[in-house]
């Protein structure tokens, strides 16, 4: 898992079939300080982020298909980043 913003949305006309229904948001990975990393990932978001929030991302391809309540079977599916909350504070 990591903390990152969300910086743009994605629109994929032709995609998998797992991503149908999907919003995907494009996000980048913060460091401690929160600040932004050359490190990003296309997210699934399952709890209406959007473009400036703060985000907890699950980075896990097993993890996240079960957020999605997807079978975590070889080929079933193509989810490895989903969005699981949204970041109201940090307190380091």
């Amino acid at each position: 898992m990591y903390i990152g913003k969300v910086v743009a949305t994605v629109v994929a006309t032709v995609k998998h079939p797992t991503f149908n229904g999907h919003k995907l948001l494009l996000v980048e990975m913060q460091d401690l300080h929160s600040q932004p990393t050359a490190k990003y990932d296309i997210c699934v978001d399952s709890v209406q982020a959007g473009v400036g929030d703060t985000v907890l991302v699950m980075d896990e391809g097993s993890g996240a298909k079960q957020i999605l309540g997807q079978k975590a079977e070889p080929g079933q599916g193509a989810v490895r980043a989903v969005i699981v909350g949204i970041v109201d504070e940090i307190q380091v």
